[in-house]
């Protein structure tokens, strides 16, 4: 056995540990689980347990169902919301066949290979995501806590205790928080997770997700990770943070030397180059759902329709930090389109896949809107300003998608065929629904 495999077997039994739960996503992101007794894990760390695929979406039929779930042994952690007698932890796991293949619908497995790909050219990559949400009386109402803003701390943010209480749950399981505050709308919220490695951190926003759905319900109240909950309130967005560090640890994205005034690297600038070169391809996987596009169409939000990029400007698609400019390790781009609803997996290895195609090609970077709230402009004058949008429907994200040969490397056909098929299910279903919009505007005058 490794020595983590060594250690999780010690603690389950000083712990108390009766109950191990495996966790993995399905393609779309969405947690799955089953319990292992602590008796079987050292079968598990060899040899896998195996589990019926075809109950998961975007794994197999009912033909080919078998598969194996390998837990991650580094991943373990005890679970602080079950009781500390007859405790419960968890492992994430890796999803194989039964002639132990990677299973090409393993969202872990397409992050860890476009990991590989990163770490070939000679990078680390960091991610620091800010993932917001919204708390709601229960779950089958929209009705909010309360009224307050950003950074309120008054009667108005009523669910202080809830983020503290998620915070301190967070960091018992080896989270660390770099930040947390109520957001602009109502009873919106957002936690911002320091900064680590990609499949590190795509764990870990898995975690968060599970955390803040646990204490909220522990509260009596509900989370809600969609995209645009509230026609009149701001969406949530889970802007993602990326450097990259060379094999002298040194950050790759910094330059102090930029007659640019930026201090970003040639590295860095064709990195985000790629970002807004590939974002309309990869749209469809940090946006997949109908709901997603809600969020980034709204007008005169900070949501970022546009593909584009400044420095501290909150209107593009991409932002270059500006809070401590001289300071290497602060250097950082942020990608400001992905929303808390997707599967920080696929999300992660699309934008690392998008950043490396820039600095494999040289791809120029466009002139930045630097001085433009880009929020405020009309189609007209983004267009007189060579301004492109993202896809402004799941539909046309679906079309992009659909012919991208890098989201079909990157994802691999078993993936990318499966998104193919399921968002256009999802687009044409919509397309059929009869909304309130038309009937208060049409039914009684047509």
């Amino acid at each position: 056995m490794s020595p983590d495999q060594e250690y999780v077997m010690r603690t389950i039994k000083s712990r108390d540990v009766h109950f191990v739960r495996f966790w993995f996503t399905d393609v779309m992101g969405r947690m799955k689980s089953f319990a292992v007794s602590p008796n079987e894990l050292e079968s598990a760390f060899a040899e896998g347990m195996g589990f019926d695929a075809s109950c998961i979406d975007g794994f197999t039929d009912t033909a080919e169902s078998d598969m194996l779930a390998f837990p991650d042994a580094s991943t373990f952690q005890i679970l602080p919301w079950r009781p500390d007698s007859d405790a419960v932890a968890r492992m994430f796991c890796s999803i194989k066949t039964p002639d132990l293949q990677s299973f090409e619908g393993d969202s872990r497995a397409i992050l860890a290979r476009q990991i590989a790909r990163v770490r070939a050219a000679g990078y680390e990559a960091n991610m620091g995501p800010e993932v917001e949400y919204f708390y709601f009386r229960n779950s089958r109402s929209r009705e909010p806590l309360d009224r307050g803003g950003y950074f309120d701390l008054t009667a108005l943010d009523s669910a202080s205790d809830l983020r503290r209480d998620t915070v301190l749950t967070l960091e018992r399981m080896g989270i660390p928080v770099e930040y947390s505050h109520h957001e602009n709308g109502s009873s919106q919220h957002e936690i911002d997770l320091r900064y680590s490695d990609a499949m590190s951190m795509a764990d870990a926003v898995m975690t968060y997700k599970m955390v803040v759905k646990e204490v909220a319900n522990v509260h009596g109240v509900y989370a809600s990770f969609m995209p645009k909950p509230l026609q009149d309130e701001p969406g949530s967005g889970m802007h993602v943070h990326v450097s990259l560090f060379d094999a002298d640890d040194r950050n790759a994205f910094y330059d102090p030397s930029d007659p640019q005034g930026y201090n970003l690297s040639a590295t860095a600038k064709h990195f985000v180059a790629g970002l807004l070169a590939y974002a309309p391809e990869f749209c469809l996987v940090t946006n997949q759902y109908v709901n997603s596009y809600k969020r980034l169409m709204a007008s005169g939000s900070e949501a970022p329709a546009c593909i584009s990029w400044g420095h501290g400007n909150r209107s593009t698609l991409v932002r270059i930090p500006a809070y401590k400019p001289r300071k290497e390790s602060s250097c950082r781009v942020e990608i400001r389109n992905p929303d808390p609803a997707c599967n920080p997996y696929l999300a992660f290895a699309c934008i690392l896949a998008a950043g490396m195609k820039g600095i494999e090609n040289d791809l120029s970077l466009p002139a930045s809107a630097d001085g433009h709230n880009l929020s405020l402009h009309t189609d007209e004058q983004l267009r007189q300003a060579g301004i492109e949008k993202l896809p402004e429907s799941l539909g046309k994200a679906l079309e992009r998608f659909r012919s991208s040969a890098l989201m079909r490397e990157v994802l691999g056909e078993h993936i990318h065929e499966y998104l193919v098929e399921a968002k256009t299910r999802e687009w044409q279903e919509y397309l059929l629904q009869v909304t309130p919009w038309e009937i208060d505007r049409q039914f009684e005058v047509l």
